[in-house]
């Protein structure tokens, strides 16, 4: 069976060309599919195109839309080509490619904002870094024996700020005046509250 070259890859064929020719028919698809998609949406009751079960796909068309794009617009040797092919010439094709780009990032999933390497650098930016002395969760997720050994340091650090006590929480003068006085040691209650 003889094979179709005129799709080959080799050296006879210029593949650069083939971007400029799969931006005009992506493109083309992509207006008649949003034109069907908003359709099917009017008639499902009128619901928001991102509730559409297949919106996904849409996402999925801009992508590719905006890759094919980004190599055109990299590839000078390619605007001539360009000029030939579509009305408006390579300044329309930069355009259109600003807008489906803002589309793409407007309604981008989570995954697909998860493929961008840089998008969590930039959300840390944006936000600034967290102040983690007064975190109330530090500390979560440890095992029991880190979580021992953390209370064994703060009460010895804290010890070591208070001063020197002995058993009963109280100093060794007043336990020595009351044992002197034959009086129990109670704590003292501010007056006026009852124990």
């Amino acid at each position: 069976m003889e094979q179709n070259n005129s799709f080959s890859s080799g050296k006879d064929r210029n593949d650069d060309l083939w971007y400029v020719d799969n931006y005009v028919l992506l493109k083309d698809y992509y207006d008649r599919t949003i034109s069907r998609v908003a359709a099917r949406c009017v008639r499902k009751g009128n619901i928001a195109m991102e509730e559409y079960p297949h919106y996904g796909y849409i996402l999925d068309l801009l992508e590719e839309i905006s890759e094919t794009g980004e190599y055109i617009v990299a590839h000078p040797q390619l605007y001539s080509y360009v000029e030939k092919k579509m009305p408006g010439g390579i300044n329309a094709l930069k355009k259109n490619l600003d807008e489906f780009r803002t589309e793409l990032k407007n309604n981008a999933s989570p995954d697909m904002i998860k493929q961008d390497k840089d998008e969590l650098r930039k959300f840390k930016e944006a936000l600034g870094a967290p102040d983690k002395s007064v975190d109330p969760t530090v500390g979560a997720g440890m095992s029991m024996d880190q979580v021992v050994e953390k209370l064994l340091h703060d009460t010895e650090t804290s010890s070591k700020q208070a001063p020197q006590s002995s058993a009963g929480g109280q100093s060794r003068p007043a336990a020595a005046n009351a044992a002197q006085s034959g009086n129990p040691t109670r704590p003292q209650t501010p007056q006026g509250t009852k124990q």
